[in-house]
């Protein structure tokens, strides 16, 4: 279990020991171990950031509610971020300026943490998380065309790995397994829980 009652420094102090730690990629094919990648797959970067901000002495985490117009992923919950652009100067410019795009959250109001393992997608891309911690109060201003909603969980939620399980659905015709967090109306999922459980996992003690 997460301990409780800490204060936003011992939190944070956790999650820069976490990122200490040694680990190693992370794939949405991690609890599928039957799936076999081609070796010689192309995977496109990409970079998205894990916003963190305090709120009445509580760390949340900002995630997003996809648009339903999307092509991909339409609905989903996620961090907000996209495919590395040619002007970008790297994965953190990257998680930035699509946080920025997304939900009006100005880059100058984030001190980075950290960067977590990059993790693999079923759409091809190699997508690094950035944790950042969010300095300053801001209104988060969603983009039309890509955000529905933009919301906070309680970080101590997703760092307890009791919290998660494992379900699955059918996909390309077979049974596709993947971890959950759910939060309230939210169904925390796919590509974003797996990350945020390789976040717990490596601050448990």
């Amino acid at each position: 279990m997460t301990p409780t009652n800490q204060t936003s420094g011992d939190i944070l102090d956790r999650v820069r020991h976490a990122l200490s730690k040694p680990a190693g990629m992370s794939t949405d094919y991690d609890l599928n171990p039957d799936v076999v990648l081609p070796e010689n797959r192309v995977l496109r970067p990409a970079g998205v950031l894990v916003p963190l901000i305090e709120h009445h002495g509580e760390m949340r985490l900002v995630l997003t509610k996809r648009s339903s117009r999307l092509k991909h992923h339409p609905g989903q919950i996620a961090f907000p971020g996209g495919k590395v652009d040619e002007g970008d100067a790297d994965v953190v410019a990257t998680a930035l300026r699509e946080a920025r795009e997304e939900i009006g959250l100005p880059s100058d109001k984030v001190d980075i943490i950290g960067r977590l393992p990059s993790h693999e997608t079923v759409t091809s891309f190699e997508m690094t998380p950035v944790i950042g911690l969010i300095t300053e109060p801001f209104d988060p201003i969603p983009e039309p065309g890509e955000v529905d909603e933009v919301f906070t969980v309680p970080f101590e939620h997703v760092l307890s790995a009791t919290r998660f399980a494992v379900q699955y659905r059918r996909w390309r015709g077979q049974r596709r397994y993947y971890y959950t967090v759910p939060y309230g109306p939210y169904y925390i999922w796919g590509a974003t829980a797996r990350i945020l459980r390789s976040l717990a996992d490596r601050m448990s003690p």
